[in-house]
């Protein structure tokens, strides 16, 4: 755990959260800033800032989390997200997963996303391919 962490300090408590589930690996709360009614944020209790730094083992709670906190909610549509970084829009330098309810398709409630697709040849997707199997 980081001594300047508001996600560290969350879990040890030294902050008041509204937690929803807590598991050895893993601890969920409402977002206090949220996009929409519900929004809950999963966080693993080990302090990294961006996803490949979390050892595996704190991710096996994450999903089951986030499907228990979606059925309590009702939610029928909703985001799951987790951002790396400031440029792709992290703001707490620890990693976090939100849950996102989206209750209508307006852009007022709810996740907002702009999708900027992109057109590869298939050669270059074929490159990047082989590229990619190779380190995996």
């Amino acid at each position: 755990m980081a001594t300047n962490c508001i996600f560290c300090k969350i879990i040890k408590g030294e902050i008041p959260s509204f937690k929803l589930i807590e598991t050895e690996k893993v601890y969920s709360f409402l977002d206090i800033g949220p996009l929409s009614k519900g929004h809950a944020l999963i966080i693993p209790k080990y302090h990294a800032e961006k996803l490949h730094e979390v050892p595996d083992e704190y991710f096996g709670d994450v999903l089951p989390a986030a499907k228990k906190i979606a059925l309590a909610l009702g939610a029928e549509n909703y985001n799951l997200l987790q951002n790396n970084g400031r440029i792709a829009h992290q703001e707490v330098d620890h990693v976090h997963f939100h849950v996102i309810p989206k209750p209508a398709a307006s852009d007022t409630e709810g996740l907002v996303v702009g999708w900027p697709a992109q057109k590869p040849s298939m050669d270059e997707l074929k490159k990047l391919h082989e590229e990619l199997v190779t380190k995996l």
